[in-house]
């Protein structure tokens, strides 16, 4: 059913339970995982001049160590993991790589860094929710007021 699952990460807490899901999924259907990190061009080039390139330095530091994340729990549960850096609009990008990888199945978290300042989803979840060629799976952080936890 899944062979291929394209799992968006930008590091945040939300998305840690999101690439917990996918790679069950993964692991369930002997699927590959593909890891995707977007740089935000347009927080980058909205950045001053003197800053910008300190700053697309954190944000590349940034997105390895959440990229190793993902590879890290992957690696534990015996799934194969691609890795992939972009820069761009974020649902524009997750939307065209899981064209090019042919994936089935997109998993990202429901609120990324700017986490409480967005409604309902977030902005890039529900982008790529209502944009994105193939099925998209969010998964939303769990509070200390729901503390169930659902296995895939």
């Amino acid at each position: 059913m899944f062979d291929s699952i394209v799992v968006a990460t930008d590091g945040s807490e939300s998305v840690r339970r999101a690439v917990d899901v996918a790679v069950d999924i993964a692991a369930r259907f002997d699927a590959e995982v593909h890891a995707l990190y977007v740089v935000d061009a347009g927080e980058v080039e909205s950045s001053p001049d003197e800053v910008r390139d300190d700053l697309r330095a954190a944000l590349d530091e940034y997105g390895d160590e959440a990229l190793a994340t993902v590879v890290d729990t992957a690696d534990g549960r015996g799934v194969p993991v691609r890795t992939a850096v972009r820069e761009g609009r974020p649902a524009a990008e997750i939307c065209t790589y899981a064209r090019e990888v042919d994936a089935d199945l997109v998993a990202t978290g429901t609120r990324g860094r700017h986490g409480e300042n967005r409604f309902l989803i977030g902005s890039v979840a529900e982008r790529v929710v209502r944009t994105c060629p193939v099925s998209v799976l969010t998964v939303r952080q769990l509070t200390d007021e729901s503390p169930r936890r659902t296995t895939v």
